[in-house]
């Protein structure tokens, strides 16, 4: 869930196709609570306040990451975050996708565990990765200077042994050469540019998930995105798609019809209701036809 996120807020400035799973303006940012601003003072990051929802970023920009032999950018897929939004009782919630090189994966668990915080997911987004990368859910519940404090550990493991990582040639180019109108039409909603890399993100406004009083909108992580990176003819997609149970098998059918690559099935989330079933995928090919393919999973959501 690359949950988003700098980049992860969908703009969609006309009526689209799917208005059951989301339709709204663009989010514009908010000036950030008092009560949030020690939240970036405590961890030493950025983020804004969109949605009711203090987004922070927790991008690996120290990485160097390369997809069947395919050097991608950061904004692809890799930029980590945690969101924090009212609850019952004043106290907060507080959701998060980190990005980590497998050999951070359990330090990062035990200082997460050890500062009081829950783990609900640990997977994958990629095949054919090097190096390997692993997304990890955090859970919290708590005033968000405490939920800061308890994250702060963490996070700070985070990008320590990255110089020991195969030293890929980064995709640094600044502009994208695909035809992102035309993406746009294909899949009936607006995106993102960040750097040479188009994002899609929609909401699923159309679930009504509460946690412990919070809801959990876009920007918490319930959302669908997709990721578009290369030019016309020779583009690679990968992203991630929020099903409820019963959207899953269709969906599935519809990725493999258009030749994308399912990589994982799982949640991000414990003990919601309804469940949600979180989906990712990847692509290579025309981008008119990998925008097809997301589209045609994006029609079996809200029904």
């Amino acid at each position: 869930m690359e949950v988003f996120v700098k980049k992860v807020t969908v703009s969609l400035s006309s009526l689209v196709l799917l208005s059951v799973i989301w339709v709204g303006k663009p989010l514009r940012a908010q000036e950030i609570p008092g009560e949030y601003q020690p939240v970036l003072t405590i961890t030493g990051k950025s983020g804004d306040y969109k949605a009711n929802v203090l987004k922070v970023n927790v991008a690996r920009n120290d990485l160097h990451v390369t997809a069947n032999k395919l050097a991608l950018p950061t904004p692809f897929g890799f930029g980590g975050w945690f969101a924090m939004t009212k609850g019952d009782g004043g106290d907060d919630v507080m959701m998060g996708d980190l990005v980590l090189l497998q050999e951070e994966v359990n330090p990062v668990m035990s200082a997460l565990l050890d500062n009081g915080l829950e783990i609900t997911a640990l997977h994958n987004h990629l095949f054919w990765e090097d190096p390997r990368i692993y997304y990890m859910h955090v859970h919290g519940h708590g005033r968000p200077a405490d939920l800061a404090k308890q994250i702060k550990p963490a996070l700070d493991l985070i990008g320590k042994g990255a110089s020991s990582q195969p030293a890929a040639k980064p995709a640094s180019s600044p502009v994208t050469t695909l035809d992102t109108a035309n993406i746009a039409k294909i899949v009936g909603h607006e995106g993102e540019q960040s750097g040479a890399v188009y994002k899609i993100t929609i909401g699923r406004d159309d679930i009504k998930l509460k946690d412990m009083g919070a809801t959990i909108n876009a920007r918490m992580g319930l959302n669908t995105w997709a990721a578009f990176y290369g030019n016309n003819d020779n583009a690679a997609i990968a992203g991630d798609i929020a099903m409820l149970e019963k959207e899953v098998t269709p969906t599935l059918k519809a990725l493999r019809s258009h030749g994308l690559d399912v990589v994982a099935i799982h949640q991000h989330m414990l003990s919601t209701q309804p469940t949600v079933i979180f989906l990712h995928y990847w692509g290579q090919g025309k981008a008119d036809d990998l925008a097809n393919g997301f589209k045609a999973a994006l029609d079996q959501l809200g029904h």
